[in-house]
């Protein structure tokens, strides 16, 4: 049953990172560098990967959806959390607070099983380099990315709905610089039972499935490149595999901690540490892993740089 002390609830209070307002200044300045940073760096990679010729392979068809995917999920959190950082009303409106559950439970999971998709396109050019082109044909691509969407999008809502169906009552702050499930349920008046299970349920077979595709296909990669004979061969293998587990690392590390635990206020201060680390950081080891250490990526760079220059010294 419901208490009676649930209301109409209209807006939440975010409590944020920190009680001082002069880190808050100096966190919104770092923060917002950071986010610029993101944002103009996905945005550029994906301009070169759809309008370089050199780049229209699957690696960088997947890549392209994973810097959009990134690009979206920090901008779902970012620009209120700023807000709120140079604000006296640090407050988030109910639909606000809905929109940004359903868009970053949606996209997260989009992430997991696009890097999945990933780790299998890894598996087929190391693994069966001779049936590459057939294997990851167009259409498979399209299909490798068309799941993780759809399967995110249909659990995102689904998830906002049961947290969003529960009364909530009380002060109405969340300890957090965005909307996090765990603390929503702190604040249900009734029994959250349902929601509790699902929440671990569905993140949990999120998490393990998505990660049993990339470790499946990292073992099958690592058995691959210990039998190359050529040097050169494994070395260039090693490092785009790499590439690739960094960014899972990171991701599937901070996750973990977050979500696969019973909320508590001693987790939701460390939540609040390792969330910086998925909101702000995690997107950012696309620009380092996959662009600037990437000899394709550069290349593309370089042609664009060289055509603005030529342009110029024409005109």
């Amino acid at each position: 049953m419901s208490s009676p002390n649930c209301t109409t609830v209209t807006r939440f209070i975010l409590l944020g990172l920190t009680d001082d307002p002069v880190l808050e200044k100096i966190l919104s300045g770092v923060f917002l560098v950071i986010y610029l940073v993101t944002l103009v760096g996905n945005l550029c990679m994906i301009l070169l990967i759809t309008t370089n010729s050199r780049l229209q392979t699957p690696v960088y068809f997947f890549l392209g959806h994973l810097s959009f995917v990134d690009i979206c999920y920090s901008s779902s959190i970012t620009p209120n959390m700023l807000y709120n950082f140079l604000s006296d009303q640090k407050t988030i409106s109910y639909a606000g607070c809905f929109t940004q559950c359903l868009l970053f439970i949606s996209l997260v999971i989009t992430v997991f099983y696009i890097l999945a998709s990933m780790a299998l396109d890894g598996y087929v050019a190391i693994c069966s380099p001779l049936q590459y082109t057939t294997r990851m044909s167009k259409n498979i691509c399209i299909s490798l990315v068309t799941v993780p969407y759809t399967y995110g999008f249909l659990n995102g809502p689904s998830q906002t709905v049961l947290t969003f169906h529960l009364p909530f009552c009380g002060s109405l702050e969340i300890n957090h610089f965005y909307r996090a499930d765990p603390l929503l349920i702190m604040l249900a008046c009734s029994d959250s039972y349902v929601k509790k299970m699902a929440m671990f349920t569905v993140p949990g077979f999120t998490l393990f499935s998505s990660l049993f595709i990339i470790l499946l296909s990292y073992l099958f990669i690592l058995a691959a490149i210990l039998r190359m004979g050529s040097a050169e061969g494994r070395h260039e293998a090693f490092f785009t595999s790499g590439s690739h587990l960094a960014k899972v690392t990171i991701f599937y590390e901070t996750l973990f901690c977050m979500y696969l635990r019973p909320p508590s206020e001693k987790s939701i201060e460390e939540s609040k540490i390792i969330a910086v680390f998925y909101t702000f950081l995690s997107p950012r080891p696309n620009l380092l892993i996959y662009s600037l250490r990437n000899k394709d990526m550069i290349h593309a760079m370089w042609q664009v740089i060289r055509g603005n220059l030529f342009h110029k010294i024409a005109v």
